[in-house]
């Protein structure tokens, strides 16, 4: 794999074959992604009702609180669940979710050791009703769902929260994908933006290809120190397969799929995505253009194929041949 140069002009991206957001809206969004179903990807109630009618796995519901007066109830909600997540139905980008791993006499306890009172969790409901974290500011309603548990898998890769994996497909066909490492400077949260350590993973097998944190390529985990080379995803082609169906689910072209690896039930969605990022791009250090542009000369027929089977094409096509400790070059600026 040849590295992207460290400054690159925007109108010359296309050589290095990176997809640009006007490109991406244009061709791939406003072409694959109809209007009338973004309600499906951007309310998470909805989602869950969707994708649970087509036996997609998701984190076990315990509660919707949907009415101001339901707030002075969470305490009784969520008795008897020593951790749980409470997040806005129709967030974006991560805000307004709320991680608790286990209760500690009167008190809930984050990922991160921070301590949380009755009223703290009474006063983040309550921002969720009144569209706080919402698209547009719109009134929402709280979903309060099972806490995951990562599999041990991850345990030296990432710290103060579950580490999610990112697929991106385009009709029905996974192109490219990476996982989402958490770190101290994410504050637990496996956002890029924050800090998170982004990872590409080959198509073909699951395995590391490249590692990036504020598009810094690097080597290790900056906070365990942990090889990101050896990071193998477990499950890949379950994973793959499920992030397939979500197309025939939904009926949307181009998608961003969000799964965790739970512990104990396996690869679990998190959430859909009609307008994913284009950060996958540093984290591969390859372009999604050729890849995409091969899927759009797909027929109408290629497109219904079994996910098993248009799992297994993509496989084929989008092989990463590059080995990790052959590639990173710690210090290397990719373009953002």
């Amino acid at each position: 794999m040849k590295f992207l140069p460290s400054l690159i002009a925007p109108w010359a991206l296309s050589r290095f074959g990176m997809l640009g957001m006007n490109e991406r809206n244009r061709r791939y969004i406003g072409r694959y992604n109809p209007r009338s179903l973004f309600p499906l990807v951007d309310n998470k109630r909805l989602t869950r009702t969707t994708l649970s009618s087509a036996d997609i796995p998701m984190a076990a519901l315990i509660g919707v609180v949907d009415q101001q007066s339901q707030v002075k109830k969470i305490a009784s909600l969520v008795e008897g669940h020593q951790g749980f997540a409470i997040k806005p139905s129709k967030g974006s980008g991560g805000k307004g979710i709320l991680i608790v791993t286990h209760k500690d006499g009167d008190e809930w306890v984050k990922a991160s050791g921070g301590r949380l009172t009755v009223e703290d969790l009474k006063r983040h409901i309550s921002n969720i009703l009144s569209g706080l974290y919402s698209l547009g500011g719109a009134a929402d309603v709280a979903l309060i769902e099972s806490l995951i548990h990562q599999a041990h898998h991850f345990d030296d890769y990432t710290v103060e929260g579950v580490p999610d994996i990112r697929v991106i497909v385009c009709r029905g066909y996974p192109v490219m994908a990476m996982v989402r490492l958490s770190t101290h400077a994410s504050d637990g949260k496996a956002n890029l933006h924050q800090g998170a350590v982004g990872v590409g993973i080959d198509i073909a097998t699951g395995e590391a290809l490249a590692a990036v944190q504020h598009g810094q390529l690097l080597e290790n985990h900056p906070d365990t120190g942990k090889h990101l080379g050896e990071l193998v995803i477990p499950d890949w082609e379950a994973l793959l397969v499920m992030a397939s169906r979500c197309y025939d689910v939904t009926g949307l072209g181009y998608l961003g799929i969000d799964i965790v690896v739970d512990r104990d039930h396996g690869p679990l969605l998190l959430e859909l995505n009609a307008r994913p990022g284009l950060a996958i791009q540093l984290a591969n250090n390859a372009g999604l253009l050729p890849r995409l542009r091969r899927l759009d000369k797909l027929t109408a027929a290629d497109t219904r194929l079994p996910p098993e089977e248009r799992v297994r094409r993509s496989r084929e096509w989008f092989a990463d041949e590059s080995v990790f400790d052959k590639t990173v070059q710690p210090g290397v600026k990719l373009a953002e």
